[in-house]
């Protein structure tokens, strides 16, 4: 009797099972296309936009090691439709296998059609579809998406996504690139109280003549170079103001803004400040952020005022005026002072532009003077945005000194050349 119900039990548990297996729609990685960056341009007709899809091999990378077929790493193919879900059924007119979004992490706009009123229309489509992650790269390109993936030709990493991973990625160490996840511009448009910066790249590079490089004071396409490599280059920031382009910063103002910014954040900063001691020269630093900045405000005051403390940590990698800071207290002092005083100015005037010609902040402080209120229609009827650019701020630059480089000690300059 206890076999016969066994047996029963078993004949009613294996179709269930079966079931379970979740293999019936399943499909194999050679069936599928993957778009791993998706461009998006203006059309020449209304309510209608170009898309570009850039479709990566998978096979690309084990062809390379173990032989196989000469099959490109990537495919690229640009149309006009009506929205960026219903595309993938039309590009198949064309692309044989299914489309999925599944490894999407880029997405690329021109800037002709991110200054375009409508533009935050558009970029909600986005929300709907379930397989476009909220952490892919919201990029913005100087000439036509379309245009920026067919001149974007990698030399040492020719698999497209590695290729924008290590990109993006290494500007968001060295902060000359803002960390513009999709999420953030959603959530940053939504709270209509702050700007949010997107990344800024080009495949478009100014002749020498028209090029001005003051130190990191550059956005793409600005940055002198030779040789054979890609032309595409990344550097700066795109600012969008309630959901639309308003404006650039340079990769120097985009480090800014990651320091002021408690939701940003930069492990690799290098750069150079003048030489106290010989004006001829610079002095190359690198910036460590070892604590958060101290933002203290009053907004009850006739007008509000914002007091920002930035403790940062200098590292001193070279100096050029051969000048022993590390054992010399005074020269040390002086140093201290004179970086503080000229990364002060930067920031204050920086802060003015926001203030004058944005009209609002990439700060974060919107979200820091939240505290400040009892209630949410307290903070409403503040009106941050409209606030902001008539508030005094107060920059305070608080300098502490790390290592001197590998080597500290320099031999004098007069006794070499005797």
């Amino acid at each position: 009797m206890k076999k016969h119900n066994l047996i029963v039990k078993l004949i009613y548990l294996i179709p269930i099972l079966l079931t379970l297996s979740g293999c019936w729609n399943q499909s194999q990685i050679e069936e599928r296309a993957y778009v791993i960056a998706i461009g998006l341009d203006k059309a020449e007709a209304s309510n209608r936009i170009k898309v570009t899809y850039l479709i990566a091999n998978p096979e690309y990378g084990s062809q390379i090691q173990g032989g196989g077929t000469e099959e490109p790493p990537q495919e690229i193919i640009s149309f006009v439709t009506d929205d960026i879900t219903t595309s993938r059924n039309a590009a198949n007119a064309v692309i044989a296998k299914e489309i999925t979004y599944d490894l999407l992490r880029v997405m690329v706009v021109s800037e002709e059609f991110a200054q375009d009123k409508d533009f935050v229309r558009w970029m909600y489509d986005s929300t709907k579809d379930p397989e476009i992650r909220r952490d892919i790269h919201l990029v913005v390109s100087k000439e036509n998406a379309s245009e920026f993936f067919q001149k974007n030709k990698p030399r040492l990493e020719t698999r497209p996504h590695k290729y924008f991973e290590l990109a993006l990625s290494r500007g968001i160490e060295t902060g000359m690139l803002p960390n513009s996840e999709l999420l953030q511009y959603f959530r940053i448009t939504e709270a209509d109280a702050e700007l949010f910066l997107a990344m800024y790249g080009t495949t478009q590079n100014k002749d020498k003549d028209e090029q001005d490089n003051d130190n990191d004071h550059f956005t793409a396409g600005e940055f002198q170079f030779e040789g054979e490599t890609n032309q595409t280059n990344f550097a700066g920031s795109a600012v969008f103001k309630e959901g639309k382009m308003i404006g650039k910063l340079s990769g120097d103002e985009t480090r800014i803004s990651v320091i002021l910014n408690p939701t940003l954040d930069a492990s690799d900063i290098l750069t150079t400040y003048k030489d106290p001691f010989n004006k001829k020269y610079r002095i190359a630093v690198r910036v460590n952020k070892k604590s958060a900045n101290k933002v203290e405000m009053d907004l009850k005051a006739d007008k509000p005022s914002i007091n920002v403390t930035i403790p940062l940590e200098i590292e001193v990698l070279s100096a050029h005026s051969m000048v022993d800071y590390e054992r010399d207290i005074n020269k040390r002092e002086k140093l201290k002072k004179s970086i503080e005083k000229e990364l002060t100015n930067k920031i204050e005037k920086f802060v003015a532009r926001t203030q004058e010609e944005f009209k609002a902040e990439p700060f974060g402080w919107s979200f820091i003077a939240r505290k400040q209120f009892l209630t949410i229609p307290a903070y409403k009827k503040f009106d941050w945005m409209k606030t902001y650019p008539d508030m005094k701020v107060n920059i305070d630059v608080q300098i502490t000194f790390g290592q001197f480089g590998r080597q500290s000690e320099l031999p004098k300059l007069d006794e070499i050349r005797d």
